[in-house]
């Protein structure tokens, strides 16, 4: 799709043109009562609003947010860019990477991460969301509603709108895509940009030599291969597009229904009766963050919570929903023992392998360009030009390799394949890699095992990736594991319930984690020998000549010391699995136990982290559990 007419405005300036329209700061200014209350108002949360609002507009829909409205900048906007808030949670020490701590952001902003991140709108395989499918499809939760990737892709096309390149750049840079695997209907953009550094095909063409294939389009559900990747950007100004501009901003002109309430922290919700069938919604306890007033919120309908993967778990724990011995540390009574909450922690890590190039290239611009005050200047210039033009229009970057376990440790992916079956198959080893307040708990021993079943399914296909490097210049690379098998907790303070919860990432507990990041690094080290590297007399400089490529101990010891411990990707923590196996809401995505008007939507719900960045599935997620809402409230 291509785009004419006025250029998008920032949302910021919408609301401000509409002052009380809808945005809301104080308790004075809320309704009575409303038929949907969402505690969350990032990337899932705001889709769900939009669509609820739309579906239903005799039905009142509140958002409750901790941030405020802000201008997002892009990943790589031109200084003085200032970013948007965020949260930081900074991990406990892991042992198993040199008590080393991960610092994780999440967007404390209307429109959540999707105003922070790197705006790389990838999706996970096909596999990926079979496997959610496979993991719900036994217990008593077991519904009709299937996850899998066939009923997930249109949710995924439904959620953006892209914007194919010319064909000037087409041909320029090489870009590929399938438009039928995207929407056009929905204001949240995606497009390529109109600039790459001059030695993006370095990196490419060495996995090329190395045999990886180049797919037309890694959208689609088959994903192995060397991808081109959508930014989510406008595509006349670049600016970053968000859940907050085309969730919102973009809609509320035609939506008295939607209300926004910045500033409050949802707290936690209430059940005046013990919750069960016919206990209705709960009620949801705000908090004003100006005066740290208490007040209640009225829900007709139901409550959904999407505060991502720290702070829904601390809501339910807060409720007294949770594993009750936490709750018991805590002093919260208890309503619901769901071990489930605020386990199952899993997150994106993984080393990196660079290389220093020694023969000067002939290709210009790259990265140090910027470092010159006359080109920097310009590309700022460009930036603000209309249509925008040069390396701010970046952001992360377009390309990234994405490869199977068998096919990049075809020598002894069939070894690692059968260690994670047999740590599956033997229910006190498998409880032995779980934190030790789960490691009696017959639900969270019998989920991590499928769990780790489906996860070894996963790694045996040579169409689903474990690895991903995305690259932008230069000759680096870094080994995202996309599929980890350590698990870590969110906890509740007990001092201090309303503070930052309480992280145990837990990295590389499961010693296979390890196993993986060496067949991940001696792969990509392995593009050093070739062609498109040695032309410009490549030395390896990480892991380095002094770390062979045989010596497993040397190898665990650089990972240990070397690997970025948070790729920004949490996840996982009020997963989509049977109660029995330590899930915390069904494929309805209602709170098991919780009597049919709670659930929650948002990178918690996951089982399984997929083999990709988090956005477009947030934007899926978001879509999906918008219809299901729809389709229960229009009967």
């Amino acid at each position: 799709m291509l785009l004419s007419g006025p250029i998008t405005v920032s949302l910021a300036t919408l609301a401000s043109a509409h002052p009380g329209a809808t945005v809301k700061r104080q308790v004075s200014q809320l309704r009575d009562s409303y038929d949907f209350v969402i505690v969350g108002g990032g990337t899932s949360g705001l889709t769900v609003a939009d669509r609820l609002t739309e579906a239903f507009p005799n039905k009142t829909v509140l958002v409750v947010e901790y941030g405020d409205i802000e201008y997002g900048p892009g990943n790589f906007d031109p200084p003085p860019a200032v970013p948007a808030s965020r949260w930081t949670v900074t991990s406990l020490p892991n042992p198993e990477v040199n008590n080393r701590t991960a610092g994780v952001a999440a967007g404390q902003v209307v429109g959540g991460s999707s105003v922070i991140n790197g705006q790389f709108l990838d999706r996970g395989s096909r596999f990926d969301y079979d496997s959610w499918q496979e993991l719900n499809g036994q217990g008593s939760g077991s519904t009709d509603i299937n996850w899998n990737w066939e009923n997930l892709f249109p949710y995924f096309k439904k959620s953006v709108t892209l914007t194919e390149p010319s064909a000037e750049l087409a041909e320029e840079y090489g870009y590929t895509w399938d438009v039928s695997s995207y929407g056009d209907s929905t204001p949240v953009y995606a497009t390529y940009p109109p600039f790459q550094w001059a030695d993006q095909h370095i990196m490419w063409n060495a996995y090329k030599e190395l045999g990886v294939q180049e797919p037309k389009e890694c959208a689609n559900g088959d994903k192995e291969g060397i991808c081109w990747v959508p930014t989510t950007q406008h595509p006349v100004t670049a600016l970053r597009s968000h859940s907050g501009l085309g969730h919102y901003a973009a809609v509320i002109d035609t939506r008295s229904n939607y209300d926004l309430l910045v500033k409050h922290q949802g707290v936690r919700v209430v059940y005046p009766h013990k919750p069960g069938e016919d206990s209705g919604a709960p009620i949801v306890e705000v908090r004003s963050l100006v005066d740290d007033v208490l007040f209640n919120v009225t829900a007709n309908a139901e409550v959904i919570i999407s505060a991502g993967a720290f702070h829904t778990p601390t809501v339910l724990m807060r409720s007294g929903i949770g594993p009750a011995s936490v709750l018991e540390s805590a002093g919260i009574p208890l309503v619901l023992d769901l071990p489930g909450v605020g386990s199952n922690f899993q997150d994106h890590t993984g080393p990196p392998v660079s290389w220093n190039l020694t023969k000067p290239g002939d290709f210009h611009p790259v990265r140090s360009a910027m470092q010159d005050p006359a080109f920097a200047a310009d590309a700022a210039a460009g930036f603000n030009e209309t249509p925008s033009r040069g390396p701010y229009t970046l952001a992360l970057g377009n390309s990234a390799v994405y490869v199977s376990l068998p096919h990049l440790a075809p020598d002894n992916h069939e070894t690692i394949i059968a260690n994670i079956r047999a740590i599956a198959a033997n229910d006190t080893l498998a409880a032995s890699y779980l934190p030790p307040d789960h490691r009696t708990s017959a639900p969270m021993i019998a989920g991590y095992q499928a769990q780790l079943s489906a996860l070894a399914d996963l790694f045996a296909n040579p169409q689903s990736p474990s690895l991903e490097s995305p690259f932008a210049a230069g000759a680096s690379a870094v080994a995202f594991q996309l599929h980890p098998l350590s698990r870590g907790t969110v906890r509740l303070d007990p001092a201090d319930h309303l503070a930052q919860p309480i992280l145990d990432a837990r990295i590389a507990t499961n010693p296979v984690d390890l196993d993986l990041h060496l067949a991940h690094v001696r792969f990509l080290r392995r593009a050093g020998a070739t062609e498109a590297l040695q032309r410009y007399g490549a030395v390896e400089l990480r892991p380095g000549p002094g770390v062979g490529d045989a010596d497993d101990e040397a190898l665990r010891a650089f990972v240990r010391q070397s690997a970025t411990l948070s790729f920004m990707h949490p996840c996982c923590t009020a997963a989509m699995m049977p109660e029995e196996k330590g899930g915390v809401v069904g494929p309805d995505l209602k709170v098991h136990g919780a009597g049919g008007r709670l659930r929650v939507v948002d990178m918690s719900v996951m089982p399984l982290v997929p083999g990709s960045h988090l956005m477009a599935t947030a934007y899926a997620v978001g879509e999906r559990a918008a219809d299901l809402i729809i389709a229960e409230w229009s009967e």
